[in-house]
């Protein structure tokens, strides 16, 4: 090997060596030493809705909602809820770490699936022609229904709309 590769393989580390001594300079300028995860709101907390205009906004906001409700029931973040709900090996793992049933599981969704139509019809974004029918079809549903609605709140909740609509314009016009 002659001088000059050596030398080129010198630089060459050094360089890196410099690069890397840099990234972390930077890292630590911007404040990354002092980094603290944000914290995880209390799903037992109320959460103030915002002023939902679509039908997906509504949706969201009541798919947190219902996660908030159900997690308050159950003593677990809404996070770690959502992420359990996501598939059924993750709701699998999630009833075995917590030691929860199927029976369990289905009653906070339920609880939670309340919890987001009395926040909706509170919040305006529901009328409450449909909150108290809603709430009824709610409170004995199947667990896998149940979380199918949390996971698609917005064809619940455009399901529900194109269902009681023609009804509620008939009952607007005989009620006072």
């Amino acid at each position: 090997m002659s001088a000059e590769s050596r030398w080129s393989g010198r630089m060459l580390v050094i360089g890196s060596i410099l690069a890397s001594l840099a990234l972390v300079g930077a890292y630590l300028a911007a404040g990354g030493s002092s980094y603290e995860p944000e914290k995880v709101q209390d799903p037992c907390q109320p959460r103030a809705w915002s002023d939902p205009q679509t039908l997906g906004q509504i949706a969201n906001q009541f798919t947190i909602s219902a996660l908030d409700g159900a997690a308050c029931q159950l003593g677990v973040s809404r996070e770690v809820l959502a992420r359990a709900l996501a598939t059924p090996e993750g709701r699998e793992r999630f009833k075995k770490r917590y030691g929860i049933d199927d029976e369990k599981l289905a009653k906070a969704i339920r609880a939670g699936l309340v919890r987001a139509i009395d926040d909706a019809e509170e919040a305006g974004a529901l009328p409450s022609l449909f909150a108290g029918p809603l709430r009824e079809a709610v409170r004995n549903i199947p667990l896998e229904q149940a979380i199918e609605i949390v996971n698609d709140a917005e064809g619940f909740l455009g399901n529900a709309e194109s269902f009681l609509g023609p009804a509620q314009s008939l009952l607007e016009q005989f009620l006072p």
